[in-house]
């Protein structure tokens, strides 16, 4: 049985009579072919990337696996269609926040007709391309009081500050912030040097979840051409700024820690912990306040975990 995919947060979706991508219980994920010959394109790309004898094994882990092609019937009702047959990313995931993020300063491909280019200069303007070398096309966040998800014209009318406090929300619980750096940093790596592509209107998406979960990919490939042994300054630029803008917040968050649990503020678990204590007959009681949520009361400890605190439970 074909559904359309629960955690899609940019592009066309397959609901409302629309077309868009579907999964099965599998893993697998249908992307159908677009118009065009953006579809034949993207088509020729993986079969390309997948052959590739020159891509490194660990590159090859950034793109989502590809399995051939489908004819399924589409999601709108137009009749049988031929898909891609994709790794469904999220499959196995707990929860997951993810960050659909369009990547350089210019998202038109060579050769592209003069309307075409205009379309995509008009919305690189207004969106944050121009200005930082990506923008933020779709995103939803796990949290607390649920998931947060902006709509279309909100994240559209993104601009820099409010992509930076996007990004902080994203990477605001759990710890694997450095992972994902480190992911970018491997993929920035190989841009450096590669020749073979260039990427353009691709995205990178941030993905994590609430199992430790923490990964970046590469997506959407209709307008990938050739290198012909030529750095894609374009896509290695917008990738070096929002390493930039991730590595800031991962020190942010870093000095933030740090400087909580000397002050007695444990922000990766979001207590303040009053190191006031009261001895009752062998019992500690800590007091405990979470402004995040509202929660202010008191934690009995044995001496035992009280000596253990700082290393066992919280840090």
């Amino acid at each position: 049985m074909f559904t359309a995919p629960d955690h899609q947060v940019a592009g066309h979706q397959a609901r409302d009579g629309q077309l868009g991508p579907l999964i099965d219980s599998s893993g697998r994920f249908y992307k159908p072919l677009q118009t065009n010959g953006r579809g034949s394109q993207e088509l020729a790309f993986y079969q390309s990337f997948s052959s590739n004898p020159r891509i490194p094994n660990q590159i090859r882990n950034f793109f989502p696996k590809f399995f051939g092609t489908k004819i399924l019937e589409a999601s709108d009702g137009s009749g049988p269609r031929d898909h891609l047959i994709l790794e469904d990313l999220t499959v196995h995931l707990i929860n997951p926040s993810i960050a659909d993020i369009k990547i350089g300063s210019r998202t038109w491909f060579p050769h592209a007709s003069d309307e075409y280019i205009n379309k995509c200069l008009k919305k690189d303007r207004e969106t944050t391309s121009l200005t930082i070398g990506f923008r933020i096309c779709g995103v939803q966040i796990q949290e607390l009081s649920g998931i947060w998800r902006p709509s279309k014209n909100q994240v559209q009318g993104f601009e820099k500050e409010e992509v930076r406090e996007v990004l902080e929300r994203f990477f605001r619980n759990g710890n694997g912030d450095g992972l994902i750096l480190e992911q970018l940093k491997e993929l920035k790596g190989w841009f450096e040097e590669q020749t073979i592509f260039h990427f353009y209107s691709a995205s990178v998406l941030l993905i994590r979840d609430d199992g430790g979960e923490e990964m970046v990919k590469i997506v959407d490939f209709a307008h990938v051409v050739d290198g012909d042994g030529v750095i894609d300054h374009n896509f290695l630029g917008g990738l070096c700024s929002l390493i930039r803008f991730v590595a800031e917040l991962v020190e942010k968050k870093k000095k933030k820690s740090s400087s909580s649990v000397e002050n007695g503020y444990l922000s990766n678990k979001k207590f303040f912990i009053s190191w006031k204590y009261f001895l009752v007959p062998t019992v500690l009681a800590l007091l405990v306040s979470d402004d995040d949520i509202g929660y202010r009361g008191w934690i009995p400890l044995s001496c035992g975990q009280w000596l253990q605190l700082n290393f066992d439970i919280w840090i």
